[in-house]
């Protein structure tokens, strides 16, 4: 069996073209381990690769996902394990890449189980955002899950969100299930993981010149088809990059500049955490700072080598 390849990085780093040309060296196939691009109708503001892009080269889990469906890391992670499997029994290598970093995770330490969160203990806490704010729920949180509270990021909405979540519809915490994983798809000598950190100023540039190509690819036109569809603006796929500042400005509630420039600072302060979810959670992944292709396929063939005796 080929060892597997898992290339995490924060948005923009290039990633994309990365896995296609992993891909091909290594006789292998693409596994999408990113959490917007699983869903359909977000092709451009996705930044999902393309058949043009693909280039023949087979890829799995990607828009296949309704946009009004609230997509689980457990339901990722089942459907990673079946695909995975298949690619290993083909004598393939799976090449699983994405800026998601818990997809990443629960397919080497595998992932808690917890049960599923009522949509009213939903609608709960996102009151309680509203009414107290993020510092707000953060000291909720602390008091009945303070080893959650010391690592998520104050701004994290998400994550303080389905940390309270989960104590609130479980009475327990969202660490003690964490403490208690099970299911790991890959174990410790089949997989090798790599960690795209290009220097910030670059990422943060390309950030932004990428945002003002998807403008003209198409991204305002997705966005305005999806805004048509009248879906809860709390689900994942109406929380892409850029995707409120561009229903904001849809809505006649921002100019376009303002609109643009907001989605671009948003998806930066991203990649920021980003970063740091890749010194917490992957403290001794291979980093490669590298933008240049040819020296990540180095860097990668060298680790490979190493793995795969």
């Amino acid at each position: 069996m080929k060892p597997a390849i898992l290339i995490h990085g924060p948005t923009a780093s290039g990633k994309t073209a990365l896995s296609i040309a992993v891909a091909r060296k290594f006789d292998g196939e693409i596994v999408n381990a990113d959490s917007m691009q699983v869903y359909d109708r977000l092709n451009v503001i996705s930044a999902r690769p393309s058949e043009e892009e693909m280039d023949g080269v087979p890829h799995h889990l990607f828009g296949h996902v309704p946009v009004a469906t609230r997509f689980s890391t457990g339901e990722w992670l089942e459907q990673a394990r079946t695909v995975i499997e298949d690619i290993q029994k083909r004598e393939k290598t799976a090449v699983v890449v994405g800026g998601t970093g818990l997809y990443l995770m629960s397919l080497i330490e595998g992932l808690s189980d917890i049960p599923p969160v009522p949509e009213d203990v939903r609608h709960e806490v996102l009151e309680i955002a509203k009414a107290d704010g993020l510092r707000g729920l953060k000291i909720r949180l602390q008091v009945v899950d303070p080893d959650a509270a010391a690592r998520i990021d104050d701004n994290d909405r998400q994550r303080l969100t389905r940390a309270y979540e989960v104590w609130l519809a479980t009475g327990r915490s969202l660490t003690s299930f964490q403490n208690n994983k099970t299911n790991a798809v890959l174990n410790p000598d089949e997989w090798l993981g790599v960690a795209l950190t290009p220097p910030r100023s670059k990422l943060y540039a390309r950030i932004d010149r990428r945002f003002e190509g998807m403008l003209m690819e198409g991204a305002m036109e997705e966005a305005r088809a999806l805004d048509r569809l009248g879906l809860d603006p709390e689900l994942p796929a109406m929380k892409a990059h850029g995707m409120p500042w561009l229903t904001a400005f849809i809505r006649g509630e921002l100019d376009a500049a303002t609109a643009a420039e907001n989605a671009k600072r948003d998806t930066r302060r991203y990649a920021k955490r980003q970063f740091t979810w890749i010194g917490r959670q992957f403290p001794f992944w291979p980093r490669i700072p590298s933008t240049e292709i040819a020296t990540r396929i180095r860097v990668i063939s060298a680790l490979y080598r190493e793995v795969d005796r």
